[in-house]
């Protein structure tokens, strides 16, 4: 534990007091405090389990201050950095947040993992890490946060453009548990747009947030999410990447993973740092012989699906496999005229239901969800 780490404000002599103090805030912070000061080299982590059935896996702990050492290093994120977790400490992406205060002498509040992590906040934070969701949520507050990690879950081209009028730094993050969270991170806004001025505050954050959105829109559409095929993932330091013959991604992270992780995201090499991520080589449909990525078409759906969805493919006798489109919502006729895509890459069949079969960490089973239709 840093000398100079705080929780909730408060500072510590030892562990045991930190363990003590903890067990006010939340009974899984508790206990993955008492596992991470244990004698053991290790910790037992869950997967989230979106890509299939959720195990748990052995971490050295030793890795995980790596990888925490990493994040740092790459944002910026020294001595005192106020950071806010809003994430479940029972996944991985709750735990880093948590070890890298820890390590780095971070001062860290600790909250339940809400959809909107923002609404009750009063001060600003340095650093913050959420899901899609949350984000979304947390727009009219974002502005509290100067820096923010999103991950465990695709951003919609929506939600993109409505960072652009952020003066907060936004970052995809890439990884899973396997590699400690993220080894890669991609910028999401500040290509050219111009965040709020503090002047505004005085007018509500919903005011500022639609009237600066409106500012901003133009710059988005006319070159501002153009920026975006200039935004690559970066991968970390002390981090090498390459493609298996699928064009898979390849990760050999010595300090963050024993092993190399031999991946099944198909990505295209912009450098030896850079990558652009296409889809999932399990995801890939082939609908008469052409291969669709749902991934690349899914960003394109978003521009006119609000709600949660994801594109995949059924049995089909004539094209081997059917492009089919699953909105999270109620019936409607979906018109996808004014969309860039291929008359292969329109949905033969759109299915709509109430609610997708999720993860504990609110990641869509794509699976799970599809039993329930067919």
């Amino acid at each position: 534990m840093h000398k100079s780490f705080k929780l909730q404000g408060e500072s510590f002599q030892n562990p045991l007091e930190l363990i003590s103090f903890s067990e006010t805030i939340s009974e899984e912070l508790y206990w993955f405090l008492q596992e991470w000061f244990s004698d053991a080299e290790t910790l037992i982590v869950q997967t989230s389990g979106s890509t299939g059935k959720p195990k748990l896996i052995s971490i050295k702990k030793e890795l995980m201050q790596n990888s925490a050492k990493a994040t740092g290093t790459f944002f910026d994120l020294g001595i005192g950095t106020k950071a806010l977790c809003c994430l479940s400490v029972n996944y991985i992406a709750g735990k880093m947040m948590v070890i890298r205060a820890l390590t780095l002498g971070w001062e860290l509040d600790v909250i339940e993992p809400v959809g909107n992590p923002l609404e009750n906040a009063f001060e600003e934070y340095d650093f913050c890490a959420m899901v899609p969701m949350q984000v979304q949520a947390s727009l009219w507050d974002l502005n509290l946060v100067k820096k923010l990690l999103i991950g465990g879950g695709v951003v919609s081209q929506t939600l993109q453009e409505d960072l652009q009028s952020l003066s907060t730094e936004c970052f995809a993050s890439y990884g899973m548990t396997e590699t400690v969270s993220h080894i890669a991170v991609k910028k999401l806004n500040h290509f050219n747009s111009t965040p709020l001025d503090d002047e505004n505050t005085k007018d509500s954050k919903k005011e500022v947030f639609e009237r600066s959105r409106e500012v901003n829109l133009s710059d988005v559409e006319g070159n501002g999410l153009r920026a975006e095929s200039r935004s690559f993932y970066q991968v970390l330091p002390n981090i090498t990447i390459s493609q298996d013959n699928r064009a898979c991604l390849v990760i050999d992270a010595p300090l963050l993973s024993e092993e190399k992780v031999i991946t099944n995201d198909v990505v295209k090499m912009i450098s030896d740092n850079e990558f652009e991520w296409l889809g999932r080589y399990d995801h890939v449909i082939n609908s008469g012989g052409v291969k669709l990525h749902p991934e690349q078409i899914e960003k394109e759906l978003s521009k006119i699906i609000v709600e949660r969805f994801f594109v995949t493919g059924i049995p089909d006798e004539i094209l081997g496999e059917k492009l089919i489109l699953v909105v999270e919502g109620e019936d409607r006729v979906c018109d996808f005229s004014s969309l860039a895509l291929s008359k292969y890459q329109i949905p033969k069949q759109t299915y709509f239901i109430d609610q997708f079969v999720e993860t504990e960490t609110k990641k869509i089973q794509r699976k799970a969800t599809l039993k329930l239709l067919f």
